[in-house]
């Protein structure tokens, strides 16, 4: 198991360190603090032209994905996520734009009925053995959650639709990038990070 994910995901969240302002501290340690992941997808996600895209952030948490998708110019965003805090913060950290997404509390796709025309989601993918922390652990390989939303996301995503999907090393990248082939995605690295025993890329797949 990567001693960075883990540390990182766990204690960020313990401590309740986030970056968006002042929390009570029940929601602190419900949400989880924007790090290296959450950036390197953030960056992904403005190189993105979203002009007049329906946007979907799943997994929302602080919202910087859907603060970094209005950036990029998108017309619509709903942002998901199974945590009612989550969703309080998102709503709570974009208003300033002058925009704000609808939210939904679902667990992953069980309540969205729309399809998009792009989609970022920054899973759980820490290795692990019981789910225990529903916003860093994977399971697995850190694939429980992935392998879930593979498995639906083909049916809520438009034709020439993106999607850019966080994941380690750990969970076999490679393998991910396969099952996204077969699916009809045409994939690609859109970013990478090294972080001691672990990599951590943004993949981006264009729903052929």
């Amino acid at each position: 198991m990567s001693l960075t994910s883990c540390g990182r995901r766990r204690i960020n969240m313990a401590c309740g360190k986030l970056l968006f302002g002042k929390k009570t501290a029940e929601d602190a340690r419900e949400i989880y603090e924007p790090h290296e992941d959450s950036f390197l997808l953030e960056g992904a996600i403005l190189r993105e032209n979203l002009a007049g895209k329906k946007c979907l952030d799943l997994g929302c948490g602080s919202g910087i994905q859907s603060k970094a998708m209005f950036r990029a110019g998108a017309h619509e965003v709903l942002a998901v996520d199974i945590n009612k805090v989550a969703l309080k913060e998102t709503k709570r950290n974009t208003h300033f734009l002058g925009q704000r997404p609808k939210t939904l509390r679902s667990n992953l796709f069980s309540k969205v009925r729309k399809k998009f025309d792009f989609i970022a989601f920054n899973p759980p993918y820490v290795p692990s053995e019981a789910i225990m922390w529903k916003d860093v652990d994977g399971g697995e390989r850190g694939r429980k959650i992935i392998d879930r939303f593979l498995a639906q996301v083909e049916k809520h995503i438009n034709p020439k639709g993106v999607l850019l999907l966080v994941v380690s090393s750990l969970n076999d990248e490679r393998e991910i990038v396969e099952i996204l082939r077969k699916m009809k995605f045409e994939v690609s690295f859109a970013a990478g990070q090294k972080i001691f025993f672990e990599t951590i890329f943004v993949l981006r797949a264009v729903k052929k």
